[in-house]
């Protein structure tokens, strides 16, 4: 029975995914002075020679463009000019006494938040090194005002800080991902679709053709065995891998497909894989008893056993 593209993939899961990525932050020397005084309980702004501008946190290089700066310490009090509230916490801009542009940081506290009140430093118990050694900013319980004055005994800047980014995706596989994963979990079997123009048959398939920009028509069935076109041999570890090096991943023509795969070789000696793998070579796919509707569902290719 014939279905619309828009029916497929409606029983599949969202393809979901994480990126984790561990990286090493480098805040510069000025910001750096910032983010360790901070565990002495002193905030740090950075004052122009040439404009007498004062940011915070300290700069490097001031927004006129000058580097003749030094560096000084404000107060602990200064007026909440905006915020924002997120399900985790209310992120705010202060304007900190004596400096001329906002620090953006958190609000502490259930208060009923308006701009224009005068906000103070809420301190961590205990330093760790971090932006969070300042844990943001409550009610102030009184008005001081201090001005900046001169950073004396500075702590030595912090220039290197280890963190992570983590994304989290939910991707929708549409009606033409959608047929080609439902086809390959409930039959084991590939389809492509033809462009209408030059007669490609892309793999996976979409709605437009990527060559002649028109939209693709027929569906058409593609073998599960086909052609090594090339190949390269991971030696390496790197973030997301989903299996230990070394391994062959493989560029694969497969039988009445136009376009290219990119999957795993494996059945190979991987010391002589250099010398014994050539483009041409027939490979198939070796299929998983279970499968969940997505090209995971081909384990990986193995060269095929010569004929005759």
């Amino acid at each position: 029975m014939y279905q619309s593209p828009a029916t497929y993939g409606l029983d599949l899961e969202p393809l979901k995914s994480t990126i984790s990525l561990p990286y090493q932050l480098t805040p510069g020397r000025a910001t750096g002075t910032f983010l360790a005084e901070l565990a002495k309980r002193r905030i740090v702004a950075s004052r122009c020679r040439a404009c007498a501008r004062v940011e915070v946190p300290a700069q490097d290089v001031c927004s006129c463009g000058s580097d003749e700066l030094d560096h000084v310490e404000l107060g602990h009090q200064g007026e909440l000019r905006g915020f924002t509230r997120t399900p985790d916490f209310t992120l705010a801009r202060v304007r900190l006494d004596g400096a001329d542009c906002d620090l953006l940081h958190r609000l502490s506290g259930a208060a009923d938040w308006q701009v224009g009140m005068r906000v103070q430093a809420a301190w961590a118990a205990e330093a760790k090194g971090s932006v969070l050694d300042l844990a943001g900013f409550e009610l102030a319980t009184k008005t001081t005002i201090t001005k900046p004055t001169p950073l004396t005994e500075a702590a030595e800047p912090i220039l290197s800080i280890p963190t992570s980014l983590t994304l989290h995706f939910r991707h929708a596989h549409g009606p033409y991902y959608g047929r080609l994963f439902d086809e390959m979990k409930t039959a084991g079997r590939i389809l492509g679709i033809r462009c209408t123009k030059c007669h490609s048959v892309l793999l996976p398939p979409r709605e437009l053709c990527d060559v002649c920009y028109v939209k693709t028509g027929t569906w058409a069935d593609i073998a599960d065995h086909g052609v090594l076109q090339a190949f390269s041999i991971i030696h390496l570890k790197f973030v997301g891998q989903t299996r230990e090096p070394p391994y062959v991943y493989a560029e694969i023509m497969l039988d009445g497909a136009t376009t290219k795969i990119i999957h795993i070789l494996e059945g190979v000696d991987i010391a002589a894989a250099p010398r014994n793998l050539k483009p041409g070579m027939r490979v198939k796919a070796v299929w998983k008893a279970e499968r969940k509707g997505s090209l995971g569902d081909i384990s990986h290719f193995e060269l095929e056993a010569p004929q005759g």
